[in-house]
């Protein structure tokens, strides 16, 4: 029984047959990834307007977006109260 021997061309053609194969299944992992970061970017989007929208305690008006837009712009600008209440972990945890 003879075996038979590939040639250098035919190693060649499998693989950039693998390699097709390997980029395939790495755009696939990307998508899946980029997909489940969406997902999670969304679902906090939707729990902050939730929180707002609880807390405003009424259904948004004409407006509303731009005027909690310049409150949070403007309690940085005179302090960054905002992004220090968000970044304190340490308060929560006492």
């Amino acid at each position: 029984m003879a075996t038979e021997r590939k040639t250098k061309e035919q190693k060649l053609a499998e693989l950039e047959e693998k390699q097709k194969q390997l980029k395939a299944q790495a755009r696939k992992i990307k998508a899946s990834i980029s997909q489940e970061e969406r997902k999670k970017r969304t679902k906090h989007l939707i729990e902050a307007g939730g929180t707002i929208y609880s807390i405003l305690g009424r259904d948004f008006i004409e407006g509303d977006i731009e005027r909690l837009a310049a409150f949070l712009k403007g309690q940085e600008s005179r302090g960054n109260y905002f992004s220090n209440a968000m970044n304190d972990h340490n308060k929560q945890d006492d």
